[in-house]
């Protein structure tokens, strides 16, 4: 992958979001996305070590494409490491402020984040200049309802966040709750297929160029959730069990059972299913443990 010299694209994995490292020319350096909590200390190590190979000094912004979980559980202990500017979506400001863990998400997925301070916000429509070029930001409603995706024309660069990955997109959540997403995710591939993009730089899995078959094969699969939302929900019950436990590890199953009944994701997905939470969780486990994704033994469920 070749992208200009002053850009690192730094993958991880699908508990933590990727991040992209751009240096400024004054040798200090921005940052898209931080990744989850657990793994907060080895986002400092990997920030530290990209500085380094970039010949910046210091990390003085962070730039958050939305607030779930996986994308900003590093922001606290950047910001402690290195003092710097946490930016997020304007309209998640106020959900920042207020630490409102239930509009942020944290509660409805049953999942962790440390508190941290927003210093600036992402505005759509206003462009920033990162690494000497101008970004421009857009507006990405469909995954989170307040995501932003960011666009560098000159170098044809796009930060697409869980809008476009290179295997889909992440969960439709809105949907879950009864609301309108998936005319926003299709209204967002469209957005896309518009602006001139040589590279994306996804949320999850690898970078890649030739975006377009990409874009083709989300379009498809979301036209086949339009057709059956409830394919949506099937997904969504067993990707944030499966997302619990790559934080989790190992844990009773009647444990985890109690903390996805406290969701209210989860229970939102159980009811487009037709079933109770209980009923749902046990189904959507059954499904984990026949795929191999997890173990049962003795009563403990354990991560694959």
């Amino acid at each position: 992958m070749q992208l200009p010299a002053g850009i690192r694209f730094i993958e991880r994995d699908w508990l933590s979001s990727n991040m992209v490292l751009i240096a400024e020319p004054d040798g200090s350096a921005s940052l898209i996305d931080t990744g989850y909590v657990k793994h907060a200390e080895l986002a400092v190590a990997l920030v530290e070590q990209a500085l380094e190979q970039l010949g910046a000094r210091t990390l003085t912004r962070i730039l958050n494409t939305h607030l779930h979980s996986d994308h900003c559980g590093g922001n606290a202990a950047l910001a402690a490491r290195f003092g710097c500017d946490i930016l997020v979506p304007v309209a998640s400001e106020d959900d920042v402020r207020r630490w409102d863990t239930e509009a942020l998400s944290y509660d409805g997925t049953a999942q962790r984040c440390a508190r941290f301070e927003a210093t600036g916000v992402l505005e759509p429509g206003k462009p920033l200049t990162m690494g000497g070029a101008v970004w421009q930001v857009h507006a990405a409603p469909g995954h989170d309802p307040k995501s932003v995706v960011l666009h560098c024309p000159e170098h044809r660069l796009l930060a697409s966040a869980d809008v476009l990955w290179q295997n889909g997109f992440g969960v439709i959540f809105p949907e879950l709750y009864g609301q309108s997403g998936f005319a926003e995710q299709q209204a967002m591939l469209e957005r896309i297929a518009s602006l001139e993009v040589a590279w994306v730089l996804p949320g999850h899995g690898p970078a890649f160029s030739e975006p377009v078959p990409v874009i083709e094969s989300a379009r498809a699969r979301l036209a086949s959730l339009r057709a059956d939302p409830v394919r949506n929900a099937r997904y969504a019950m067993k990707v944030m069990i499966k997302y619990l436990m790559l934080d989790l590890e190992s844990i009773e199953e009647t444990a985890l059972a109690r903390r996805v009944a406290g969701a209210s994701v989860l229970r939102c997905a159980a009811a487009q299913l037709g079933m109770s939470i209980d009923e749902a969780f046990n189904w959507a486990a059954g499904e984990l443990l026949a795929q191999r994704a997890l173990e049962r033994r003795e009563g403990i469920l354990f991560n694959v």
